[in-house]
C-alpha cells in the first residue's frame, strides 16, 4: 500500500527516447503502432525518419535507412593482369585502366569486392566546419542539448576568443588514400587478406620494365641497381645485370657507327650497410662489391654507392649522382630483388632533397610493391623517377618459408659474429635451414664463423649424428622450419661440396653463403674439404670473405642458448613427464586388478 501510495505521489517520469526511431517504429506492425499512441498518457505523433536531432545525428551512420550507401565503383574492374600498375600494354589495349593507383604500392585500387587484389574503403564525408573553432557562447546555455557534458566540464580545451591571435597553420603532411594491403601493412606489418594477393599473376619483369629500360631511342636511362649488403649474392639481379650490360655494348658500337642509341648508366647501390659491423672499411667494402658485381654480369658501372637509407648514410651522394645523370629528361629506375628495400631508398631520398611526396609502403615483406609507380619531387625538370616491383629470386630460400619462419631470418640490426673451433667430423647446424661439415682438413682445427639472423639458433656436434638432429630436432629446437613435418615440405635435403683454402689463423678467408640466409665464415691455414647441406635449389656460393673478423668467445657444442631452443626443450621436457606419470600411474593400477583377480579365483574355489 505504501509502495502504490508512493508512486501515485512521485512525479511523472519522462518519456526515454527508443534507441532509434526508426528501428523501432519498422518493428512494430499497424495495430501495435496504434495501440502504443492511445496508451501513451501523451500522446505525440512519432518523429520522421531523418529529422534533425542531436540523437539521431550520432546514430544516423548507425542506421541503414537514413545513410546513404557508399558508392560503388563506377568502372569495370580490368583482367587480374592489369591490376598492377604500369602492366596495361597488352592485356586493355594499351590503355591503362580507368582506376585510381595506390600510391604505396602501385594497385589500382577497386572497392566492389574486398576478395580482389587493390580493394580499398572510401573515407566517410566530413562536414565543411568539422575542424571549426568551438563556439563558447553556446556552452554558457546550461541546457543546450548539442554540447557534451565532457565539454560543460571542461575536460576539452577551447579555443580563447582572442582576435589577434594567428590562425592555425594548415598541415603540411600530404594524407594520401592507400589500398587497405597497404594500410594493413603500415600499422600491422602484415598482409590481411593474402588470397587475394595471391590471385595477381607475378610480375613480368622481362615485359614490363627490360624494353623500357634498354630502349635505344626516348629519354636517357639510369639504372638503380639495388643489391641488399646483407645478402649480396642472394639478393643480386643477375638477369638485370646481363640485360643492362648486353644494351651497353650494343648501343656503345651504335653510336660510334653514327647511329641513335641509348646507353644506359648504371649505378649499384648497396643498402642496408647499416647491418654490417662498424669494422668493415668503406673503401674495401666498395672495392668488394665491385668484384662480386663483376662475377654476378654488371661489368659497366657508373659507379657504386653505399647507403643505409635507415640512418641516411650516404643519401645525399645518391640523389646527386643520379641527378647528373638523369639530367632533365631522363628516366631512372630503381631495379632489385624482393625486400632489397627498393621503396625504403627512395622514401630517404625524397625526405633527403625535402620533396612532399607521398609515402612508398615499406615492411619486411617480400614483394611489398606490386606495380610500378612514378614518384614525383625527387628529381627536377621533367626527369622521373619509378619505383618497381621486386623481383621473384626462387634461389633464396626465404621465399619457401612462411611469415613467422621470414621473421626468424630477418635481419633488423647489426650483425654480430658467432664463432666455433671445430675439427674434421663436426657439423654446424643453421636453424633447420643449413649445415656445415668439415669432411677433410691439412690442419688440425679450423674456425668456422656464423653471420646471420641472431634468431637462428645453432648447434654443433659430430657428424655422424647429423640425422639424428633431422628426424628429433628439425621444426622444434632448430627452427625455422616451424613445425615437425615444414622440413619435407621445403624440399629435399641436398649436399653441395666446397674445397677451401686460407693463409691466416686470425681472419676467415672464404665465405659459403647461402641464398637470402646468411654465410659461414672460414678461417684456416691450409686446405680443407667442406660440405654443405640445404635444401634443393637454393643458391650457395663460395667467395672472398666480407668480414674477416670473428668472435672473441668462442661457441661451445650443443644448442646455442636462445628463447626458441628453450620452448622446444620445456615443450619435451613436459611431454616425457606426462609420458612418465602415466607409465607410474599404469604400474600401480596393475598389482590391484591382479589381486583382484587372485580373491575372485578363491571366493569361486
Amino acid at each position: 500500500m505504501m509502495l502504490s501510495l508512493a508512486r501515485k505521489l512521485s512525479p511523472p517520469r519522462p518519456t526515454k527516447l527508443p534507441l532509434h526511431p526508426l528501428y523501432f517504429f519498422s518493428s512494430l506492425s499497424a495495430s501495435q503502432s496504434n495501440h502504443f499512441s492511445s496508451s501513451s498518457p501523451s500522446p505525440s505523433p512519432p518523429p520522421k525518419p531523418c529529422q534533425s536531432s542531436p540523437l539521431l545525428a550520432i546514430l544516423r551512420s548507425f542506421s541503414s535507412s537514413c545513410s546513404q550507401s557508399p558508392t560503388a565503383s563506377s568502372h569495370p574492374l580490368p583482367p587480374l593482369s592489369a591490376l598492377r600498375g604500369g602492366c596495361y600494354e597488352e592485356d586493355s589495349g594499351g590503355a591503362p585502366p580507368s582506376l585510381p593507383l595506390c600510391p604505396g604500392c602501385g594497385v589500382h585500387m577497386q572497392d566492389s569486392d574486398p576478395s580482389l587484389p587493390g580493394f580499398f574503403s572510401r573515407p566517410s564525408p566530413k562536414s565543411p566546419d568539422y575542424h571549426a573553432p568551438l563556439d563558447r557562447r553556446r556552452l554558457l546555455a546550461p541546457d543546450d542539448p548539442h554540447t557534451s557534458l565532457s565539454l560543460k566540464a571542461g575536460l576539452i580545451p577551447l579555443q580563447q576568443d582572442n582576435p589577434t591571435s594567428p590562425e592555425p597553420k594548415p598541415n603540411p603532411e600530404i594524407k594520401t588514400l592507400v589500398c587497405a594491403r597497404c594500410h594493413s601493412l603500415r600499422h600491422y606489418g602484415h598482409v590481411k587478406h593474402p588470397a587475394a594477393e595471391n590471385l595477381l599473376p607475378d610480375f613480368d619483369f622481362d615485359r614490363m620494365v627490360g624494353p623500357k629500360m634498354v630502349s635505344p631511342s626516348g629519354p636517357r636511362s639510369v639504372v638503380l641497381m639495388v643489391v641488399d649488403a646483407a645478402d649480396f649474392d642472394g639478393s643480386f639481379p643477375r638477369k638485370v645485370a646481363r640485360l643492362v650490360s648486353a644494351s651497353i655494348d650494343m648501343n656503345s658500337r651504335a653510336w660510334k657507327e653514327g647511329k641513335p642509341a641509348n646507353v644506359p648508366r648504371v649505378l649499384l647501390v648497396a643498402t642496408k650497410i647499416d647491418l654490417l659491423p662498424t669494422s668493415v672499411s668503406p673503401e674495401e667494402l666498395e672495392d668488394w662489391v665491385r668484384k662480386r658485381a663483376r662475377v654476378g654480369g654488371a661489368n659497366k658501372v657508373a659507379g657504386v654507392h653505399l647507403v643505409s637509407a635507415v640512418r641516411n648514410w650516404g643519401v645525399r651522394n645518391l640523389v646527386d649522382h643520379v641527378a647528373e645523370l638523369a639530367g632533365s629528361r631522363g628516366n631512372v629506375w630503381a631495379v632489385g630483388a624482393q625486400n632489397a628495400g627498393k621503396s625504403t631508398l627512395i622514401n630517404a631520398m625524397g625526405r633527403c632533397v625535402g620533396a612532399k611526396l607521398s609515402h612508398l609502403t615499406e615492411a619486411p615483406v617480400p614483394g611489398t610493391t606490386l606495380g610500378i609507380v612514378r614518384v614525383e619531387g625527387v628529381l627536377s625538370g621533367q626527369a622521373k623517377l619509378f619505383d618497381t616491383p621486386g623481383i621473384l629470386h626462387p634461389y633464396q630460400i626465404i621465399t619457401r618459408l612462411t611469415t613467422e619462419e621470414q621473421k626468424l631470418v630477418h635481419i633488423s640490426k647489426e650483425m654480430r659474429p658467432r664463432t666455433y673451433r671445430i675439427m674434421v667430423g663436426h657439423s654446424v647446424h643453421l636453424g633447420g635451414l643449413m649445415r656445415l661439415d668439415v669432411d677433410e682438413s691439412s690442419v688440425e682445427t679450423i674456425y668456422v664463423t656464423v653471420w646471420a639472423s641472431p634468431l637462428l639458433p645453432l648447434h654443433m656436434g659430430k657428424t655422424e649424428n647429423a640425422s639424428a638432429m633431422i628426424e628429433d630436432h628439425f621444426g622444434r629446437q632448430l627452427q625455422p622450419p616451424i613445425g615437425d613435418k615444414r622440413a619435407s615440405e621445403l624440399g629435399k635435403w641436398v649436399r653441395k661440396e666446397f674445397n677451401v683454402k686460407g693463409n691466416s689463423w686470425d681472419a676467415s678467408s672464404v665465405d659459403i653463403a647461402a641464398a637470402g640466409l646468411g654465410w659461414f665464415g672460414i678461417g684456416l691455414k691450409g686446405e680443407a674439404v667442406l660440405g654443405v647441406w640445404t635444401y634443393d635449389g637454393i643458391d650457395v656460393v663460395s667467395r672472398d670473405s666480407l668480414i674477416s673478423k670473428r668472435a672473441l668467445i668462442f661457441e661451445e657444442a650443443g644448442f646455442t642458448v636462445s628463447k626458441i631452443v628453450s620452448l622446444a626443450d620445456s615443450a619435451q621436457n613436459k611431454l616425457k613427464h606426462n609420458k612418465a606419470e602415466k607409465k607410474k600411474h599404469a604400474n600401480k593400477v596393475e598389482p590391484a586388478d591382479d589381486s583382484t583377480s587372485v580373491c575372485e579365483a578363491a571366493i569361486g574355489a
